[in-house]
């Protein structure tokens, strides 16, 4: 499946909404969630280079993890949640799909991701696991899942998962452009 590349990032304040929102869809996950906070912010600045809008987009992540509201709480979960869990068989996005695709291994291997990842998610509800795989193995990856569970720091996670959605949107921006 052949994914668009993104256009130059020099024209991204003059595309339609739903054009800029596809770049976000594509950089990160679809959500609409997202769309709500960064598109106005897509609208109004001109960006210097895909990295510095992930930067951006970055910052507004974590303006809702640093706030007290109970709203902006729910609002970063529904964002980092865009992403799929790891080892899911279902994936929507095509970037998402490439990613996963090379974190095949055995069944016994996939039976135990699943496993983590219903632990991770009920020791940080309202949260799943994002991590920038960036090539390294299932086993490396969940032993990392393991250590975040044992560390037990919420609001750590939903900075480690912020920080893991851009560095995969960095890493798609750098191959879509």
């Amino acid at each position: 499946m052949a994914v668009t590349p993104l256009p130059a990032i020099s024209t991204v304040p003059d595309l339609t909404t739903k054009d800029q929102a596809s770049i976000l869809d594509l950089l990160f996950e679809p959500s609409p969630d997202l769309h709500t906070l960064a598109l106005p912010l897509l609208h109004e600045q001109k960006f210097e280079s895909y990295n510095h809008l992930i930067a951006s987009v970055g910052v507004q992540l974590t303006s809702l993890a640093d706030s007290s509201s109970a709203s902006d709480t729910k609002w970063l979960e529904s964002i980092l949640s865009a992403h799929p869990r790891l080892g899911a068989k279902k994936v929507d996005s095509a970037q998402s799909a490439a990613e996963q695709a090379q974190l095949k291994g055995s069944d016994d291997e996939a039976e135990a991701l699943k496993k983590l990842n219903e632990e991770y998610e009920a020791k940080y509800p309202g949260l799943i696991y994002v991590v920038f795989v960036n090539g390294r193995s299932r086993q490396v990856i969940m032993e990392d899942m393991r250590k975040r569970i044992a560390e037990g720091d919420l609001e750590g996670e939903r900075r480690a998962a912020i920080k893991a959605m851009c560095e995969i949107a960095a890493d798609r921006a750098s191959k879509l452009t």
